[in-house]
């Protein structure tokens, strides 16, 4: 009865679906330490630039995660790629920021400026395609 419980697919679904939740908190987390601004402080007061910005990071992490469901079968794998997928999503995200001398992203993310979140919301989904089929 008990390993008819773990291979049922709804149960699956489940637990895959709280370990993506989980992982996209904690990695939030992360980018949250890495930016210079307070990204749920910001959006509350309404910065547009920052939302994109987190929501590109937000939509990256989902997308790195889709592809490491769809080509794993163990919930530790899975989350295995997911980390691996987010190191690279992150350090896309830091090099953004040293390819882009003349400007400060962060600052001008933390400023408002919707042009440069809105970037970084493409530059994020963008390598989350890369990493994704990398995965497989």
């Amino acid at each position: 009865m008990n390993g008819v419980f773990w291979e049922n697919i709804m149960v699956i679904a489940a637990a895959r679906y709280s370990i993506v939740i989980l992982c996209t908190l904690v990695f939030l987390a992360v980018f949250e330490l890495v930016t210079t601004y307070r990204n749920w402080t910001e959006i509350k007061r309404g910065n547009m630039a920052v939302a994109l910005a987190t929501g590109g990071k937000i939509i990256g992490i989902a997308n790195i995660f889709r592809y490491s469901i769809e080509q794993n079968d163990s919930l530790l794998q899975t989350v295995g790629w997911g980390i691996f997928g987010f190191v690279l999503l992150l350090m896309g995200y830091l090099i953004f920021e040293f390819l882009t001398p003349t400007i400060k992203v962060d600052e001008e993310i933390g400023r408002g400026n919707k042009a440069v979140g809105l970037i970084s919301l493409v530059i994020s989904l963008g390598l989350s395609f890369v990493v994704g089929a990398s995965i497989t």
